[in-house]
């Protein structure tokens, strides 16, 4: 086949493709076909070759499919079904009653300056040292807390949530609030949250993602994972290396972020035990005139892997920590 006879099935093959043909009259660019001067007379072929441009290798040869279109975007969260990007709602936020919390001691964005706020600015400000390696020292996996007691009842969920709210606070540092106290979740029912998946359906491998349990609140800066379903065998999948793994997710996905653990209490579980071993920093409640030093020396010793322990007294009279802003139902001192 002469190369003039390849050009002319070139052109064909082109044209069947839909694709406008080099040269075709109107095209912008393109050299046209030559006229050659008489109404429904075509071009010679010696004349059509000389206006196609040269054959080069990026250029398909003749017998080679030519693709008319550019192949098709399959339909896709975040595309519409002709492949044009459109915008993705963001995932709502769940409503935390803030008036509510506020009644009920806690800390809140817009609360009045208050001795409860000034005291957990003085808790959290070594806690946030320590997560961003602002310390003397540094603090392997600093920006994974685990707020624990040795006995129940000590205030280590208000603890935990005071001191999860208190670090949202921040300009520059974020804050994911885990129930890990799997026996006996209360992080829910404190912030009148709708209790669902979450920690444990995670390390039971359901059928959820990270981003299915986490939940935005209208607190900016806070999100809360709950604990989730109740599973026998809790102890063993906090221990397990999908529990290493998914701390791990939730420690480095930002670099501002900071996780705080609920836990349970360290002397009626072991889960709290297990759970301190992936942490970088704890936060032990002791509740004042109550919790005898031989509970916490035991309590202390179950963590002795833990490079950093933080002590919170909790509960404490006002003239113990001050009284220059008046609070009426906890007190917590680092």
């Amino acid at each position: 086949m002469s190369n003039i006879e390849k050009a002319v099935l070139r052109l064909e093959q082109l044209r069947k493709a839909g694709v406008e043909a080099p040269g075709a009259r109107g095209s912008p660019d393109m050299p046209t076909l030559p006229d050659d001067g008489a109404p429904g007379r075509l071009p010679t072929p010696e004349r059509l070759a000389e206006t196609l441009p040269p054959h080069s290798a990026s250029s398909p040869d003749v017998g080679e499919p030519v693709s008319a279109m550019p192949p098709a975007v399959p339909a896709q969260v975040g595309a519409s079904s002709d492949g044009t990007p459109v915008d993705v709602p963001a995932k709502p936020c769940v409503e935390i009653d803030l008036a509510a919390m506020a009644i009920a001691g806690f800390i809140t964005p817009d609360g009045p300056r208050a001795q409860i706020a000034e005291e957990f600015r003085v808790i959290k400000r070594p806690v946030i040292k320590n997560a961003h390696w602002k310390s003397s020292t540094r603090i392997e996996r600093g920006n994974r807390v685990m707020v624990t007691s040795a006995l129940p009842g000590e205030g280590k969920t208000f603890v935990a949530i005071n001191l999860a709210l208190s670090i949202a606070l921040e300009m520059d540092t974020s804050v994911l609030l885990v129930d890990a106290d799997v026996a006996n979740p209360c992080v829910a029912k404190v912030m009148n949250l709708r209790r669902g998946k979450g920690l444990m359906d995670l390390l039971a491998g359901d059928s959820c993602g990270f981003d299915d349990v986490l939940l935005r609140t209208n607190v900016n800066k806070l999100s809360v994972m709950l604990a989730g379903t109740p599973h026998p065998h809790a102890t063993e999948m906090l221990a397990s290396q999908a529990m290493a793994n998914l701390v791990a997710e939730m420690a480095s996905r930002y670099p501002d972020r900071i996780v705080v653990f609920d836990s349970p209490p360290l002397l009626v579980t072991t889960e709290a035990r297990v759970l301190a071993s992936h942490m970088g920093q704890i936060v032990m409640v002791v509740e004042s005139d109550r919790t005898t030093q031989t509970a916490v020396t035991r309590a202390l010793e179950t963590v002795e892997s833990c490079p950093t322990v933080l002590m919170v007294l909790n509960k404490a009279p006002r003239s113990e920590v001050g009284g220059y802003y008046e609070y009426s139902k906890y007190a917590a001192a680092i």
